[in-house]
């Protein structure tokens, strides 16, 4: 569909009980707006029995049939929620999630909604995203699936997926611009205050200490001791002597438990703690000297790798204590960024 030809774009979306409200809404949104500015999407909505359905904040919502009734669509959405990454699918929303994905040529995702796509089939041999809470499931679930857990959104082919929540609206603006163009997408991000491409990646929104727990005890004290004191000197000799192992051990024990290098992992906890101080309100010089990072150059380097970011933005959007619309580093922000 190109802009200006007048021909409507038919997006159906499938709701069930408990459905995350702002994944339905917040795509829908942007796919209302851009028609205010001349693209004629028009949105129905679904349920595995064509009834209405009660979504995650109570509100209900009324429904236009049943997914196995759906025709003639272009774009099919699937919604997720909390359950559905965490429980059991039922086979009705299963059957319902896979005649949807069946009846159109693009077939998309938003937030936990990809376990729903996942088991259709349709992502076997593709890459795809979901919220970092549940990247790890997705991947040992569906094993054929390439999860990249760090991106807000993927497209491989005629199908894509969306990170957390508010991912929706990123993966639905980019939508907007396959079907016309750049600059009505560009449009419908101003006029909804959002990013037309949000920077950096979802892990920038990811709760730190992430690691998992080794199960061996000259790795646990290890860590602990770095997380301890995350500016402190650990050379792997240092580290292997304090714990009684030899340095070559202590790297394989890191390679077999946790899949990295000291070194690696170590930046990973200094991260982490860097996190913690921008969190807190302290400056990027400082957060760098208490991390272990010893620089602020240091400390951008490893958030730009890591995050997609530098560190001075990422504290204006989470610090606690930062003032509103100013930024550490000096530098105005834009004044559509989300707050």
């Amino acid at each position: 569909m190109t802009n200006g030809t007048g021909r409507v774009h038919r997006v159906g979306m499938l709701v069930f009980p408990g459905v995350t409200m702002l994944d339905v809404a917040g795509s829908a949104e942007v796919f209302v707006e851009a028609n205010r500015y001349g693209a004629h999407y028009d949105i129905a909505l679904y349920s595995p029995d064509g009834r209405a359905v009660r979504s995650s904040t109570g509100v209900h919502l009324a429904v236009d049939g049943r997914a196995a009734d759906a025709e003639h669509l272009d774009t099919a959405l699937l919604p997720g929620s909390e359950g559905v990454a965490t429980a059991g699918l039922d086979p009705s929303l299963v059957a319902a999630a896979t005649s949807l994905a069946n009846s159109a040529p693009r077939v998309v995702s938003v937030c936990t909604g990809a376990f729903l796509l996942a088991t259709t089939g349709m992502l076997d041999g593709r890459r795809a995203t979901t919220h970092w809470r549940h990247a790890e499931k997705l991947a040992r679930r569906h094993p054929r699936v390439t999860v990249e857990p760090d991106s807000i959104f993927v497209t491989d082919g005629p199908i894509a997926t969306s990170a957390g929540v508010t991912a929706g609206i990123d993966l639905a603006l980019a939508l907007v611009e396959d079907d016309h163009d750049a600059a009505l997408s560009r449009d419908v991000a101003r006029s909804l205050v959002v990013f037309v491409q949000r920077p950096g990646g979802q892990s920038q929104f990811s709760a730190p200490s992430r690691s998992p727990i080794p199960r061996n005890r000259p790795l646990r004290d290890v860590l602990d001791a770095v997380a301890a004191d995350p500016a402190g000197s650990y050379s792997v000799p240092e580290l292997a002597g304090a714990v009684g192992v030899s340095p070559r051990h202590l790297t394989r024990l890191f390679q077999q438990e946790l899949g990295t290098t000291p070194a690696r992992h170590i930046e990973r906890i200094r991260l982490e703690a860097a996190q913690a101080f921008l969190d807190a309100g302290h400056t990027v010089t400082s957060a760098a000297t208490r991390s272990g990072f010893g620089s602020d150059e240091n400390l951008r380097r490893a958030f730009v790798q890591h995050f997609g970011v530098p560190p001075a933005t990422y504290q204006r959007r989470f610090s606690r204590t930062a003032t509103v619309g100013t930024d550490p580093s000096g530098t105005e922000p834009s004044s559509t960024e989300p707050t």
